[in-house]
């Protein structure tokens, strides 16, 4: 069964989305790979929200395919805490973030 965790994430104030999404494809999509549990990585630039959203704090969306969500946690506590400490530190504001954590419904 696929599992996908969906971030809303929203920029720290003074941040540019061109030196988030430097960071995303330089830094954040390498890591990724380098995780097994991880199938899939990519994060998106919300560009229009529906109306029960709209005017929401997020900034981005993030689509992680896992395998196996324990696995997951333990990886990225590991292979991904550095990544985490400077993404909060430099590009995201953690108040705003938020994961919906999803099971795919087989067809």
């Amino acid at each position: 069964m696929a599992t996908v965790r969906y971030v809303l994430a929203k920029l720290r104030p003074g941040v540019s989305a061109a030196d988030y999404e430097r960071f995303e494809r330089e830094v954040d999509y390498a890591v990724s790979a380098r995780i097994p549990s991880i199938v899939s990585y990519r994060t998106h630039r919300i560009t229009e929200a529906g109306a029960r959203l709209a005017g929401g704090p997020w900034d981005y969306i993030e689509r992680i395919e896992i395998t196996d969500r324990a696995a997951y946690e333990q990886e990225l506590a590991v292979a991904g805490k550095e990544l985490l400490e400077e993404l909060y530190a430099k590009y995201l504001d953690r108040a705003y973030t938020t994961s919906i954590w999803t099971e795919l419904v087989e067809p």
